[in-house]
């Protein structure tokens, strides 16, 4: 009995390990979408991660929301960057999501 090439590839892609994806932002930091204009950010362009979802691909996705907005948005972790925090920020984090 003679073993294909084709079926052994497919054994062996399916023994292969993957590490899984590490997600970089943690619920309730401050994120914006990379590349934006040149411009600073605003408080339009600033989301909160809200929850941390499964990896699509390689990429970690979250759930996004911005407080002028009244839906979510999900993304890839790919598009986004973190936004530095300033103190007033930093009430409004726990007074919004809790210490911690």
């Amino acid at each position: 009995m003679t073993v294909s090439p084709l079926k052994v590839a497919v054994r062996d892609a399916s023994t292969a390990r993957r590490e899984p994806a590490t997600h970089l932002f943690a619920v309730g930091q401050a994120v914006r979408f990379k590349g934006g204009f040149g411009l600073k950010a605003g408080p339009t362009e600033i989301f909160r991660v809200t929850r941390t979802l499964p990896p699509r691909g390689n990429s970690p996705q979250y759930r996004i929301r911005n407080e002028e907005e009244r839906h979510e948005r999900v993304t890839s972790q790919d598009d986004l960057e973190g936004v530095p925090s300033t103190p007033d920020q930093d009430t409004l984090i726990e007074r919004t999501f809790g210490h911690g």
